[in-house]
C-alpha cells in the first residue's frame, strides 16, 4: 500500500513530467485509499496521453467500477481487449459485469478465457463455477433463486468492498458458524468453518473485557500480526465480524473496509431475516 510520501512523489513525478507513466501506480493507489474522483481524474488524463497503453484503460475501467458506472468500466475494457488480447483482468472484469446483467453465456466466455490463463486463481474459478449454475438454472427456467450479483451470494458479500490481494472478509453467528464470506488457502481449501470454530465466544469475551475496563461498549479490536492485519467487530445478534488485510494497510483504511463490511453485513442480514 502506498505511503502519503509515496503518493506525493509520484503526483511531483507526473506534475514534472505529464507524460511519465506515473499515473498508473498514482492512481492505482488514490484508487486503493478509496479517492475515486482523484483516482478517476488522474486515469482519464493517463487514457488521454497514452491511448495505445492498454494498462491506462485497464486502470479507467477499476476506478469507473469503484464508482459503480459499470457502462464505463465495460467500455474502457472492451478497448484493454482490443489493446491488448487475453488480458486477464479485462476478462474478469467483462465476466463480473456480464454476470450482473443477467448475461451468462457472455459472462462464462469471459471468465472461462480468463481462468484458463490463470489456473491459480481460486477466486475466479469459484465464480464461473457460480455463473455455470446461474446459466443452468435460467436454461432451465427453475424457479429456484438465482442472484443477480456475486455479493448476493453469500460467499462474495464482500466482494466489492475487498478486491484487492490479502483481503477477506467473514461473517459469523453467536456460534461461530459462517453466515457469510469464505477464507480460501492456497491449495484451494476453505478453512472459514475452522477460523469460525476458533472465534466462536470471542464477542462475549470482548464484551467482558470492555466493561471490566470501564472502556465502554466494544465497536471494533485491530490485531497485527506477522503475515496480516485482522480487524474485528461486533455483528448484529451477538455475531462477528473479521476483515483480514495485508501489513500495509494503513489503519485508516482497514477501519473504513471495516466500517464497510459492518454495514454491508447489516443490509444482508435484515434483508434475509
Amino acid at each position: 500500500m502506498a505511503t502519503p510520501d509515496d503518493i506525493r512523489r509520484m503526483s511531483d513525478e507526473l506534475a514534472r513530467d505529464p507524460g511519465s507513466s506515473a499515473f498508473l501506480p498514482l492512481g492505482e493507489a488514490l484508487r486503493r485509499q478509496g479517492q475515486a474522483d482523484l483516482a478517476l481524474k488522474v486515469a482519464q488524463r493517463g487514457v488521454e496521453r497514452h491511448p495505445k497503453v492498454a494498462e491506462a484503460h485497464d486502470l479507467l475501467a477499476r476506478v469507473h467500477v469503484d464508482r459503480k458506472d459499470f457502462e464505463r468500466a465495460f467500455d474502457a475494457w472492451d478497448i484493454v481487449l482490443r489493446l491488448a488480447p487475453g488480458h486477464p483482468g479485462a476478462l474478469k472484469g467483462m465476466g463480473f459485469i456480464c454476470y450482473q446483467r443477467e448475461r451468462y453465456s457472455d459472462a462464462e466466455r469471459y471468465l472461462s478465457t480468463a481462468a484458463a490463463a490463470n489456473p491459480d486463481d481460486l477466486e475466479l474459478a469459484s465464480a464461473l463455477e457460480y455463473v455455470r449454475s446461474a446459466k443452468r438454472a435460467a436454461s432451465r427456467g427453475t424457479d429456484a433463486y438465482v442472484p443477480t450479483t456475486l455479493a448476493e451470494d453469500s460467499r462474495y458479500l464482500f466482494s466489492e468492498l475487498l478486491r484487492d490481494e490479502g483481503q477477506t472478509g467473514l461473517l459469523l453467528d453467536s456460534q461461530g458458524f459462517v453466515l457469510a464470506g469464505a477464507y480460501m488457502t492456497a491449495d484451494g481449501a476453505d478453512i472459514a468453518q475452522d477460523i469460525g470454530a476458533e472465534l466462536s465466544g470471542i464477542t462475549d469475551a470482548a464484551r467482558r473485557a470492555t466493561r471490566h475496563l470501564e472502556l465502554g461498549d466494544w465497536t471494533s479490536i485491530v490485531f497485527e500480526t506477522e503475515a496480516t492485519v485482522v480487524a474485528l467487530a461486533p455483528a448484529e445478534s451477538d455475531g462477528l465480524l473479521v476483515v483480514t488485510t495485508t501489513r500495509d494497510t494503513p489503519l485508516g483504511l482497514v477501519r473504513r473496509l471495516i466500517d464497510g463490511c459492518a454495514e454491508l453485513s447489516s443490509r444482508w442480514l435484515r434483508g434475509i431475516g
